[in-house]
């Protein structure tokens, strides 16, 4: 089975940060997938631009070692390539200075007509200098659109201050607000379980589901985010974003349509139906945590204070039961979990069904397991529905645990896209379904600031735990006193 490839109209591209690690490992990389699969058209243009000192040629020979560095031998292919490296142009800018926009203004008037997306894979902190210099230098046009990553502020008022200077410059409709994980097969596949079916839209609720799981884990440490991490810590790192974003498609109502307004209105209502966690039941409600030394990718590592060199209480790692306040989920549990030197490398969602409420089969049948919808993000994409079957042979009734399980890589003969390639190409598109609005971003945080300040009034410490394993006991409690458990097995 083979996927469609449509072409989309031609653009300029230029990547703020275009010498560093983001555009390094992903951009780059995609924009080049995007141009495999005959998707850009001319004259389209991928412009790099940071303060570094370098010639287009010089930047040619950065993307060629990114690519090589990145991809697979055999996705170089050489004609391919040429005429990608060809798209490639550099401008040395500085933020804070008018240097080097002129140099930009001429080589973007070269394309004037064609849209022009601006993203900034820099720091947050210069978010609004380079958004000046854009309007300063009169480089938006009526197809302008710019990119922004996370992080979205560290707090609401720094969310809303962010906010207020991009949009002084930009339209809301230009500003598209980055969230890889919306990007991927998966997560978008989940709508289609929910809407496209009519097996489990009637059962997406209270009466039929007993809890539902989120987890993002992550095998690795600090991975060079000394300076960013040690001020984030977990909840900012991955909770206001990625997972509050993942809880928002598992329990939002059906949007009229797939119009990214509609999508982002249902999104928005759940974000503002969570209940709040506050002083009171903070410590019942959440769990801090932090890797100590252990065992990782089949050797010993330090612990999370070795390697940031300094003595430090930001969480690694952070465990939430959540509520939602509305019809569909009331009395739903939604325990959400991520962390830094986990067991393994992993993000999936989980459904978990209610018990049969009687059995007919007896003792010797054995244990009747609640029946779970599974959907894997990473690192092997798919969905797996966990049934009890009868054991195959005679000798009466047993029952079995099993899963049917559809993996993207074996269902689908083509190549499952990254995240960013589909997002970079909805950027040009103008589609901002997968993309969050400014009001999504600030009611996360309206729910997320609360429980920063809930940690810091009662000093709730973040409880030591062993690299390798599965996070903090206390994490385990926090489930386990429900009568539940973790998803941690295939």
């Amino acid at each position: 089975m083979s996927s469609q490839i449509i072409p989309v109209e031609p653009f300029d591209y230029v990547v703020f940060g275009g010498t560093g690690d983001l555009a390094e490992r992903k951009l780059l990389p995609a924009l080049y997938h995007r141009q495999l699969a005959g998707q850009l058209t001319e004259p389209t243009r991928v412009i790099g631009a940071s303060r570094t000192a370098m010639t287009d040629d010089e930047y040619r020979k950065f993307t060629l070692d990114a690519l090589k560095e990145h991809l697979k031998a055999e996705e170089l292919e050489e004609a391919e390539l040429a005429k990608f490296l060809a798209r490639i142009h550099y401008v040395s800018v500085d933020a804070k200075s008018d240097q080097g926009w002129e140099d930009l203004k001429k080589l973007l008037d070269q394309g004037k007509d064609i849209v022009r997306a601006f993203y900034l894979a820099v720091s947050p902190a210069i978010f609004g200098d380079i958004a000046d210099k854009i309007r300063d230098h009169k480089l938006i046009t009526k197809s302008t659109r710019i990119v922004v990553e996370k992080p979205i502020g560290r707090d609401l008022a720094s969310a809303q201050a962010l906010n207020d200077t991009i949009g002084k410059v930009f339209k809301e409709e230009q500003i598209f607000r980055i969230d890889h994980y919306l990007g991927k097969e998966t997560v978008q596949n989940l709508m289609a379980l929910r809407f496209a079916n009519a097996l489990y839209e009637p059962l997406w609720n209270s009466a039929h589901i007993d809890h539902v799981q989120i987890t993002v884990a992550e095998s690795v440490g600090l991975e060079g985010r000394v300076t960013y991490y040690d001020k984030a810590g977990a909840l900012r790192d991955m909770v206001q974003n990625h997972i509050l974003q993942l809880l928002c498609l598992v329990a939002m109502e059906a949007p009229s349509s797939l119009d990214a307004e509609a999508v982002r209105d249902e999104k928005l209502k759940v974000l503002r139906s969570l209940k709040p966690i506050t002083p009171a039941n903070v410590e019942k409600q959440t769990v801090r945590g932090q890797y100590r030394a252990g065992a990782s990718a089949g050797g010993a590592v330090n612990g999370y204070q070795e390697e940031l060199g300094a003595v430090s209480d930001t969480e690694t790692f952070v465990a939430i039961k959540a509520e939602i306040n509305n019809w569909r989920w009331a009395g739903v549990p939604f325990y959400l979990r991520t962390g830094k030197r986990l067991a393994t490398r992993m993000s999936e969602i989980v459904i978990a069904f209610k018990p049969i409420p009687h059995s007919i089969f007896g003792d010797a049948a054995g244990r009747i397991e609640a029946n779970k919808l599974v959907i894997r993000l990473q690192p092997d994409e798919g969905v797996k529905q966990w049934l009890m079957i009868k054991d195959p042979g005679p000798g009466g009734m047993r029952l079995r645990h099993v899963s049917l399980d559809m993996s993207f890589a074996q269902a689908f003969d083509v190549r499952n896209p990254d995240a960013y390639e589909r997002l970079l190409m909805d950027v040009i598109r103008s589609n901002q379904t997968l993309f969050m609005r400014r009001d999504e971003v600030e009611a996360a945080w309206k729910w997320c600031d609360p429980i920063l300040k809930s940690w810091e009034e009662i000093g709730q410490k973040a409880q030591g735990y062993t690299s390798g394993t599965w996070g903090p006991s206390q994490a385990i409690a926090l489930i386990e006193r429900d009568g539940r458990t973790w998803h941690e097995n295939d």
